[in-house]
């Protein structure tokens, strides 16, 4: 299950293998996954609860190691780096939406948007960051803490914070999972715009077919392997697929 939308590579992975614990207490969280995420494309992971997915989505991001097996960005295995190369690529190269916001406290919604920019002493686009803060509804909080944002707008200001670099790859955790439908939904909006309109490259972990909807391709994890991968999908289709997928099981 390795095909892709686009001519290149953004990120991939070779006989993942990542295991925790050891003995009885053993689970392989990935059992040999191989997969290939082409520029430009947004793929959605989904799976029963305890399949891997958020495994995958950590180890394919850097910010877990494999036990066995590579992960590469582009054409560099996160593997073969040290601690501070790993920082910068990460920094440079990969945006991040998970449930735990990580935002700064002491920090307003403007200031953490453009954190990555300022801890690489880089000056922010003017026109993409108004693009951003518009397309996430957030336009009359910048200058609030998190503290004095709701989880919804907390969440919008970690996408934003995300895609404000432009990065090679965003990968997503859940990232709509405290929003209300309207704001859900123009968030995926708007990711689904940076794939069309900037060739953003965004793999997402949700349980949502509505999430998933808006991808242009599903794999679907089981038991630490992919076992199914679905290409245009539908609400309906990912339905579908799920149904079997659990009769499987």
């Amino acid at each position: 299950m390795e095909g892709t939308t686009g001519n290149s590579i953004a990120a991939r992975m070779n006989d993942g293998v990542k295991i925790y614990g050891m003995g009885d207490a053993e689970v392989r969280a990935l059992d040999g996954v191989s997969a290939k995420f082409g520029e430009g494309q947004f793929s959605a992971i989904m799976g029963p609860s305890g399949s891997g997915k958020s495994t995958l989505l950590h180890t394919l991001a850097g910010l877990d190691d494999l036990t066995s097996g590579s992960v590469f960005i582009g054409d560099t295995e996160l593997g073969t780096l040290k601690d501070k190369a790993l920082t910068v690529l990460r920094r440079q190269q990969v945006g991040f939406i998970f449930q735990a916001y990580n935002l700064i406290p002491t920090l307003n919604a403007q200031e953490n948007i453009n954190l990555p920019l300022s801890i690489a002493g880089e000056d922010p686009d003017e026109e993409w960051f108004n693009q951003v803060v518009t397309a996430v509804g957030m336009e009359d909080r910048l200058g609030h803490r998190p503290s004095e944002l709701s989880g919804g707008q907390q969440q919008r200001v970690a996408a934003a914070r995300a895609l404000i670099t432009k990065p090679t790859i965003v990968y997503a955790d859940e990232p709509s999972g405290n929003l209300d439908s309207k704001a859900e939904a123009e968030l995926l909006d708007f990711m689904r715009r940076t794939v069309d309109e900037l060739s953003q490259t965004i793999v997402m972990v949700t349980h949502d077919p509505v999430a998933a909807s808006y991808s242009d391709r599903i794999i679907f994890l089981d038991d630490g392997d992919i076992v199914d991968e679905l290409m245009k999908p539908t609400v309906e289709s990912i339905l579908e697929h799920m149904k079997h997928l659990g009769e499987s099981a």
